[in-house]
């Protein structure tokens, strides 16, 4: 198994560094764990975003497996052709070296996947391609200016949806993504983050041995976007889990199955007080905001236990 910790920090690293990843980015992390443990047998399909202009900007790479850069809305359905090629090429033998088994894997940022890629993202996994598609949920369109998008959490504080005196930031709750796609009946779906690397690594493992499409949602922290210390990312994912802001779980041919149980949650104020995008609510008159924030975690939590029982 390769989430066993001493064989995959001996496995090739396929993310060079050097990349334009900023200080602090736990999106080069992502990137870096979910590779080890794919190997290199593997097609990446990166749509215009975060993590392709750090690692792709022409002419260089930091990618030392095959990268095909898409558009922002389309990676799902490059990466489905891809892979129909494959099987086609497969099929009628004429491949230069047979080949038991290549990953095929799409990478999008939460708005090239919730937003502007879900019509994409949707048609691949509806037509059962066997192929991994990645988002890595920085909470916002970070690449192109800290514009809110549908993964954006209310009341945070971005370019479209500003804090002011007359506003709170975004008043919307965030879409759940990773539900829309449990509902495409697909083999494999599921949620972690950077700092949970045996978790991450055991779910891209499942994920590309299913027989089918798979869908991983992964918090990426975003020191840029959340205002935060950059020597902080990694905690900050970790924090996200214990106050029930990002559950770690896993629906296996729609069975439910939670990760991790945190004893007892943490408030998720103490998570917000230290991004900047949250610090407008901490000022008095806001008070309301934060404890609805508070109620939805909990609502959500009792939601998913209620899932897994069901589904058990």
């Amino acid at each position: 198994m390769a989430t066993n910790l001493k064989q995959l920090t001996s496995n090739e690293d396929l993310l060079c560094g050097g990349h334009r990843a900023c200080a602090g980015c736990t999106g080069s992390n992502i990137l870096r764990q979910i590779m080890l443990t794919a190997g290199s047998d593997t097609v990446v399909g990166g749509a215009t975003g975060c993590m392709e202009v750090v690692t792709t900007i022409f002419p260089y790479t930091a990618w030392k497996t095959s990268f095909i850069h898409s558009a922002f809305e389309n990676c799902a359905a490059t990466v489905s052709g891809v892979e129909t090629a494959f099987r086609s090429l497969k099929k009628h033998g004429e491949l230069p070296v047979e080949r038991e088994k290549i990953n095929f894997i799409a990478f999008g940022g939460d708005g090239g996947t919730y937003d502007i890629g879900l019509q994409s993202l949707s048609g691949a996994m509806e037509r059962g391609h066997n192929m991994l598609y990645v988002c890595y949920d920085n909470n916002a369109y970070m690449n192109t200016g800290i514009q809110r998008s549908s993964a954006t959490p209310v009341g945070a504080h971005t370019s479209t949806a500003p804090a002011g005196s007359h506003s709170t930031g975004k008043t919307q709750l965030r879409k759940d993504l990773t539900k829309i796609l449990v509902a495409h009946n697909i083999p494999y779906v599921a949620q972690t983050t950077p700092y949970h690397w045996k978790d991450l690594a055991a779910k891209v493992e499942k994920a590309l041995a299913v027989d089918g499409p798979a869908f991983l949602n992964i918090l990426m922290p975003c020191t840029v976007g959340w205002h935060f210390d950059p020597a902080i990312g990694i905690d900050l994912a970790r924090e996200a889990v214990e106050c029930g802001y990002w559950p770690l779980f896993e629906v296996e041919n729609g069975k439910y199955i939670i990760n991790k149980k945190p004893k007892e949650m943490t408030p998720i104020a103490d998570w917000m007080q230290k991004q900047g995008r949250f610090k407008h609510l901490f000022k008095p008159g806001n008070e309301h905001v934060l404890e609805f924030t508070q109620n939805w975690v909990k609502e959500e939590w009792e939601k998913l236990l209620r899932l897994e029982a069901s589904t058990a």
